[in-house]
């Protein structure tokens, strides 16, 4: 082994190996210790929260709304029913609305909501215990408050989906019904039976009346070769 070679083993050994250590530990431990932070996916425009800035009732009204308003985008949105929102849907005023709900005003409420509460030094207890002044609300009910109107506008928007498609539903099983149960269609059916039965015997008889034996004056039958008789 060359002094040159040597010298770049110690500096791998002795270097690279302890500062990769160091800083593969600072990143575990950094990751470990972070605050864990809320993502809500239908919501993208309220970014990583930490989960610690958020009272537990707050995060079950967002988590209602997310799961909710991802639901009524689809039914709203996808108006042609490809399974994907794009240019080829039609664009409605119900859609705009939910839409605007869930980019602009949940943010906006969280955000506010989230400065009352880093104006406390302490644990954030200003925002849940003190009332705003000219109400009788804290500054956690108020947003609280904004959530489950939202969440309100929401169940009633899945409640009319609901029984708007149930409709659809019934409209279809009577059509049908009306279709396959119609006396005047079964009367029509059983009159093109009965006439072709009709038929079929007028032309037996024809056909027996042809072929009976021809007689004489006397009432005795002729003699009446078959070669005479003409069909």
């Amino acid at each position: 082994m060359t002094q040159l070679t040597a010298m770049f083993v110690m500096f791998v050994l002795y270097g690279m190996l302890p500062a990769t250590g160091l800083y593969l530990g600072y990143r575990g431990i950094k990751k470990v210790t972070a605050p864990k932070m809320l993502e809500y996916k239908a919501m993208p425009q309220l970014g990583y929260i930490p989960e610690k800035s958020l009272p537990i009732d707050v995060k079950t009204a967002l988590d209602q709304i997310n799961e909710k308003g991802e639901k009524l985008r689809v039914i709203y949105g996808d108006t042609n029913n490809d399974g994907k929102i794009d240019d080829k849907d039609t664009v409605n005023e119900t859609y705009v609305m939910i839409q605007n709900l869930m980019d602009r005003h949940v943010p906006l409420a969280v955000a506010d909501y989230r400065r009352l509460h880093d104006l406390d030094v302490g644990d954030g207890a200003l925002a849940d215990n003190t009332k705003i002044k000219h109400s009788n609300v804290t500054g956690k009910e108020a947003l609280l408050d904004v959530l489950s109107t939202i969440n309100t506008q929401f169940d009633d928007l899945l409640n009319a989906s609901y029984h708007q498609d149930g409709q659809k539903l019934l409209a279809t099983n009577r059509y049908l019904q009306k279709r396959f149960n119609n006396p005047a269609i079964n009367a029509d059916i059983q009159g093109i039976n009965n006439n072709a039965d009709s038929t079929i015997i007028n032309h037996s008889n024809i056909e027996i009346e042809a072929l009976e034996i021809p007689t004489d004056a006397s009432g005795k039958s002729a003699n009446t070769n078959a070669k005479d008789i003409k069909l």
